[in-house]
């Protein structure tokens, strides 16, 4: 697969607005082989040369139905997520850029993360607005997606094995922008931390609750965080979201056992 197949091949809203840019700029060296390879350049139709951007008809879309959101559109959104929550801290750890290379290889395979891998480098030298892309995300991607997103970050920032104040401020903001609410956000959390509540945190309960409540929740969370629920990301993002309902299915029986209820 050549570069400008990945690129033009399974993106569809974020070839507009804030994102498009990005990787715009990110892609630099790589336009005049683009173009040459016969690929559509950032924000053109297939048909023609006339520009398109998704990002300025969202509030059209939104009316409607919201736009699918394909696999390139996840990934480069993830990308540029990825970058944020790296240069929060101030630096970029090398653990951190290899968790990044090895979940695309995990997700993608060899080549397909190269690519990736490739244009994220050219996504870290820019200054991103947060708010503005994250906007765009939440305009354009179902909230399943966004929560995938979320919980792929904080793996990120735990890959070194410490989450600094400054990560864990920045995935919050991230977290606000894509309008993910703070029980979501401490559920997603808790799945990275051990503490004697976790498993409570993870099914959004208090220790309080009853044990009916304790089952009700857990078919929520099973509900919300079930693979099938980005399947229309790929295969590739449905078994990353089986991490998530695996964390759901231990926090519930952790509670059983606990109680002693079945």
């Amino acid at each position: 697969m050549s570069f400008a197949k990945w690129i033009g091949g399974a993106i569809g809203w974020s070839f507009g607005g804030p994102i498009g840019a990005i990787i715009g700029l990110a892609i630099g060296s790589f336009v005049d082989n683009l173009a040459g390879n016969g690929t559509p350049l950032l924000g053109e139709q297939q048909t023609g040369r006339q520009r398109r951007d998704p990002y300025s008809q969202r509030r059209t879309q939104t009316r409607t139905s919201r736009p699918q959101t394909q696999s390139g559109d996840f990934e480069v959104s993830l990308l540029i997520l990825a970058s944020v929550v790296i240069k929060a801290d101030g630096k970029q750890d090398q653990r951190e850029l290899d968790y990044v290379r090895q979940q695309f290889r995990n997700m993608y395979g060899k080549e397909r993360a190269n690519h990736a891998f490739k244009l994220f480098k050219g996504i870290t030298k820019q200054n991103i607005s947060t708010h503005k892309v994250c906007t765009q995300i939440r305009q354009m991607m179902d909230h399943p997606s966004r929560l995938q997103l979320l919980h792929f970050l904080f793996g990120i920032a735990k890959a070194d094995g410490h989450v600094t104040e400054d990560e864990m401020r920045q995935i919050y903001t991230i977290s606000g922008y894509l309008g993910i609410s703070s029980k979501d956000f401490e559920s997603i959390k808790a799945m990275f931390y051990n503490s004697s509540d976790n498993a409570y945190k993870i099914l959004e309960i208090d220790k309080s609750v009853s044990d009916d409540e304790v089952k009700r929740a857990y078919r929520k969370m099973a509900k919300k965080y079930h693979p099938d629920r980005v399947g229309h990301l790929g295969k590739e993002h449905q078994e990353g979201a089986e991490e998530k309902f695996r964390q759901v299915q231990e926090a519930y029986e952790h509670i059983q056992k606990e109680r002693g209820f079945k």
